[in-house]
C-alpha cells in the first residue's frame, strides 16, 4: 500500500485543534513536536562499491520457445505438454543454467505422451501477470527430491497486431519464457499480479518468500521481494476454525475456477 500523503491545509487545521483542546476537560493534548527524521548511517563508507554481482539468480532471463505458434495471441489455446517439451530446446538469452531441468525431468517430459502417469508437466494456470489485459501461462514441473520448477510465458507483443489490434487467426504470434526458476517450495500463490513462492528455511518455524513481478523495463519477471518470515503457531484445539475468505485474488485458470488439464 502506497504511503497516503496528508494536505498541509489538513495537517494545520489538526494542530490547531489540538492546541485549542489543551487543557479542557476530557480534550485532546499535544505530545509535543514529532521526532525529527534520521538519516541512515553508512557503515565503511570507504569500501569500493562492488562490480560484479556475486550469484546469478537468473532474474531477468527469458527464451523465445521454438516451434510454438499461439493462435490469436491466446495462451489458454496452446498444449502445456507442448510448450514444455519444445521449451527444452528453448536458447536463453543470458545462460545462468537455472532453466536446465534434471536428466530423469527431461526424460519424462519427453515421454508424457506415451507415458502420461508419469508426466511431470502439472495442470496450467492462467493469469495476467505483464498487466496488458491478456493471460499468462503458468506451468509448474515437478523434480526429484519434491522440488518444483515454475515458468511462465507470454504470448510476443501481448497477442496484439503492429497497430495494436488483437491478434486474429492470421498473425503468427511466438512465445517467450518471461520466468523460470526452482525450489523446494511449500506452495505458489498469486496475489495481486505477483507469483508469491513459499519454501521451507532451515531454522525450524521459519519459511522463505519471494514476490516475482512483471517488470516492463526487462519485459521479464524479477525477484522484487525475498524474505525470511515466521510462521504462525499451528492450532493445537479440536475445533477447526472456520474457513474465511482471504480477499485476495484466488487462482481462476478458467471459467470452471479450476486448472486445466495439463495432460
Amino acid at each position: 500500500m502506497r504511503p497516503v500523503r496528508v494536505p498541509a491545509v489538513a495537517s494545520a487545521v489538526a494542530a490547531l485543534a489540538l492546541v485549542s483542546g489543551c487543557g479542557a476537560a476530557g480534550g485532546l493534548e499535544s505530545a509535543g513536536e514529532a521526532p525529527s527524521a534520521v538519516e541512515p548511517a553508512r557503515l565503511w563508507p570507504d569500501l569500493p562499491p562492488a562490480s560484479a554481482a556475486p550469484y546469478d539468480y537468473g532474474e531477468g532471463e527469458t527464451a523465445r520457445i521454438p516451434g510454438i505458434t499461439v493462435p490469436g495471441g491466446d495462451v489458454h489455446r496452446l498444449d502445456p505438454v507442448a510448450v514444455a517439451q519444445a521449451g527444452l530446446k528453448a536458447k536463453t538469452d543470458r545462460d545462468s543454467g537455472l532453466d536446465e531441468l534434471p536428466d530423469v525431468t527431461v526424460r519424462q517430459i519427453r515421454a508424457c505422451r506415451t507415458a502420461p502417469d508419469d508426466c511431470p508437466v502439472l495442470a496450467p494456470y492462467y493469469f495476467d501477470l505483464t498487466g496488458d489485459g491478456r493471460d499468462e501461462l503458468v506451468l509448474g514441473i515437478r523434480m526429484p527430491e519434491r522440488q518444483l520448477a515454475v515458468r511462465a510465458y507470454r504470448a510476443d507483443g501481448g497477442g496484439r497486431g503492429e497497430e495494436g489490434d488483437r491478434a486474429d487467426e492470421g498473425d503468427r504470434v511466438g512465445l517467450t519464457r518471461i520466468m523460470s526458476t526452482s525450489d523446494a517450495v511449500i506452495s505458489v500463490e498469486l496475489a495481486g499480479k505477483d507469483l508469491i513462492l513459499r519454501a521451507p528455511s532451515v531454522i525450524s518455524g521459519y519459511e522463505y518468500r519471494t514476490a516475482w513481478s512483471w517488470d516492463d523495463r526487462q519485459q521479464a519477471m524479477l525477484a522484487t521481494r525475498d524474505e525470511i518470515l515466521r510462521v504462525p503457531e499451528r492450532r493445537t484445539d479440536r475445533t477447526a476454525p472456520t474457513p474465511k475468505s482471504s480477499g485476495s485474488a484466488a487462482p481462476t485458470p478458467d471459467s470452471s475456477g479450476s486448472p486445466a488439464d495439463g495432460r
